[in-house]
């Protein structure tokens, strides 16, 4: 019997105690810190940068589908400018909704509107515990990660390797990393956008696992990606690549740029912003020139660095108040 005033101590097997499995979403309204002119102020100005400005696409293949599609393309270099009304008329065929298939159906989860997904954290480089200490990441304790992932069913998916693990080969890397993901975990996977060879076998290795067809896997969102842009206003070649991969196969792309203010963007919040929201338009534009109506998602990580170090700087207030303003613009 436990003393009173103690609880009673759970048995190591016990297992943990939690809710059952669900989709989550959020009853309250979205937190806005930005008033409506604020907003749309930021939009032009971000519009203005796509027109005036532009942005680098370094492959040559992206920039014969936007050239194809009617975006300005310079002749002699990778510069590529947009009219906003052409801007406007690509991002408004992005589906406001769809739903992410997993392995198992029980775990398919809604992208859009007010549903909340929660994943894992992506590509750390260590992996530490209370009897080995820190570690650089490995393939034995990133297995060990998607089984704690697949235990807790508040994580509803898998967005990235929880650690990275440099022990296998970079070339051949992914393969092991996807083909364990998809036997240890039912969720939704996700693979690297690091060319197209890449995605094109995480893709394959995707159907695989859930034992679809081609057609059904074009009709049925089953695996994410994030796509950074090269922050100051450039979409790299790889990146670009698996882009193309990703919305031609209809899976969706989070278009993410990476914008540390101070260091690839301007120092000031609002500046940062118009560059993040610029960076993210063109890129979510560029899939529907791929494939219209191929699922995607606007992200953002706009930060700042310390200014005496030039370190990126994270969990700052500067950081909270341009994820909440970068939420408004998204929506």
């Amino acid at each position: 019997m436990a003393r009173a005033g103690r609880r009673p101590r759970r048995d190591r097997g016990a297992g943990l105690s939690q809710a059952p499995a669900r989709q989550l979403y959020n009853p309250y309204p979205p937190m806005e810190i930005l008033s409506a002119d604020q907003v749309e102020a930021i939009h032009q100005a971000s519009l203005r940068v796509l027109a005036e400005i532009g942005l680098n696409f370094l492959l040559p293949e992206a920039r014969e589908i936007l050239r194809q599609a009617g975006a300005d393309v310079d002749p002699s270099g990778p510069r590529v400018r947009f009219d906003p009304s052409f801007v406007e008329e690509r991002i408004a065929t992005a589906p406001a909704r769809f739903t992410l298939h997993a392995r198992n159906p029980e775990r398919n989860i809604d992208v859009g509107g007010n549903a909340i997904s929660f994943c894992m954290v992506a590509s750390t480089p260590h992996v530490s515990d209370l009897e080995r200490g820190r570690l650089s990441g490995n393939f034995a304790d990133y297995c060990n990660l998607l089984r704690l992932a697949q235990s807790l069913n508040v994580c509803h998916m898998i967005a990235g390797y929880p650690v990275e693990p440099i022990d296998l080969p970079p070339a051949t890397r992914h393969l092991d990393a996807l083909a364990a993901m998809a036997s240890l975990c039912d969720r939704t996977l996700y693979g690297y956008a690091l060319g197209a060879v890449r995605i094109r076998d995480s893709l394959e290795i995707t159907r695989i696992a859930r034992g679809a067809t081609e057609a059904q896997l074009l009709a049925e969102p089953s695996m994410t990606t994030v796509v950074n842009a090269n922050s100051p206003l450039q979409y790299d070649r790889p990146m670009l690549e698996g882009m193309i991969e990703m919305a031609r196969h209809r899976q969706p792309v989070i278009v993410t740029p990476f914008t540390l203010a101070g260091a690839m963007a301007p120092i000031t919040v609002a500046g940062a912003l118009v560059q993040q929201n610029a960076e993210a338009l063109a890129g979510i534009a560029f899939t529907q020139m791929v494939k219209k109506g191929a699922p995607v998602g606007y992200g953002g990580f706009t930060s700042n660095v310390d200014m005496k170090s030039g370190a990126p700087a994270f969990g700052t207030p500067e950081y909270t108040r341009a994820a909440m303003a970068g939420g408004q613009l998204a929506r």
